[in-house]
């Protein structure tokens, strides 16, 4: 980006854009008009682009100004929303911390995995469940604090993020009672004669799943693949086939669901990351759970 980019320029255009108009934005900021026009102007001259057009007796918005505004609602609606967080801070009413669950990592690991941060008596918690890319992008424009996830951050420096492995756990094969004796005959080649709940292949866990079946020779019957974790449990409880799931929850399982642990799957691991942007300060409550 240029050395002339002013954001003060920014916030004219983006004025602009939301009047619709140039002397409804003067009228709004209690400016010259000539003075907003030239702050659009140099806006674009810094970008290289322009933002408006004129159609008929009008201004609209060109494709580039389009995805000048898209960027401009995000970094303003962050700004108008940093006075309360300041005074929050100030007061010590509450901790905010805003905690990104990508859609594949199992929710019932989740408790236990952010239980450093639980005890701090002015938490506010705040979780957001979402797929990994949709999370990536709100992590990196520091809307989340942080995100747990079953993969690490991609190596891609433009985004200034990074990752830490919090804990890995093999799975292993849950079953419903209707289920539960049909799993455990002739395991695991058990698992290609009953019905097979998975991940989507979009979770990192689901190709280790895969390539275990090749190894083994398996070729299973599935009957239902989920992008979330929790909604294939709760089916998988209700009777409708066999699933996997990580060993660290198999307590949860057994006990809440009423599952039979059919078999531990060693071979295959489910990883727990924590990913973060990499700044030289962090967020306090972050440091707890780097350990």
């Amino acid at each position: 980006m240029s050395q002339s980019f002013n954001y003060r320029h920014l916030y004219y255009f983006w004025i602009v854009a939301k009047e619709g108009g140039m002397a409804r934005a003067a009228e709004r900021l209690d400016m010259a008009l000539p003075t907003i026009s030239t702050q659009v102007r140099e806006l674009e001259k810094s970008l290289g682009v322009s933002l408006l057009k004129a159609q008929g007796r009008n201004l609209v918005l060109t494709e580039a100004g389009v995805a000048t505004m898209r960027e401009a609602d995000q970094i303003f609606a962050l700004g108008e929303g940093l006075p309360q967080r300041v005074r929050e801070a100030v007061s010590g009413a509450r901790i905010r911390f805003n905690v990104g669950i990508s859609d594949g990592i199992a929710k019932l690991a989740v408790h236990r995995l952010l239980a450093p941060v639980l005890g701090e008596p002015k938490l506010r918690l705040l979780c957001h469940e979402g797929e990994f890319e949709q999370l990536l992008a709100e992590l990196a424009l520091h809307k989340l604090d942080a995100m747990l996830s079953d993969r690490p951050a991609p190596a891609k420096s433009e985004l200034h993020i990074t990752s830490q492995l919090l804990s890995s756990s093999q799975i292993a094969w849950y079953a419903p009672k209707n289920w539960a004796d049909a799993a455990r005959n002739n395991y695991p080649h058990s698992l290609a004669a009953v019905p097979l709940l998975l991940p989507t292949r979009h979770s990192a866990v689901r190709l280790r799943i895969d390539h275990w079946f090749e190894r083994e020779r398996i070729q299973p019957m599935v009957v239902g693949e989920f992008e979330d974790s929790a909604l294939l449990m709760t089916f998988g409880a209700a009777g409708m086939g066999v699933f996997p799931a990580t060993e660290s929850i198999n307590d949860e399982l057994l006990e809440t669901h009423k599952l039979d642990n059919i078999a531990v799957c060693s071979e295959v691991q489910e990883e727990f990351h924590l990913i973060f942007t990499a700044r030289k300060v962090l967020h306090p409550l972050l440091l707890r759970l780097l350990g």
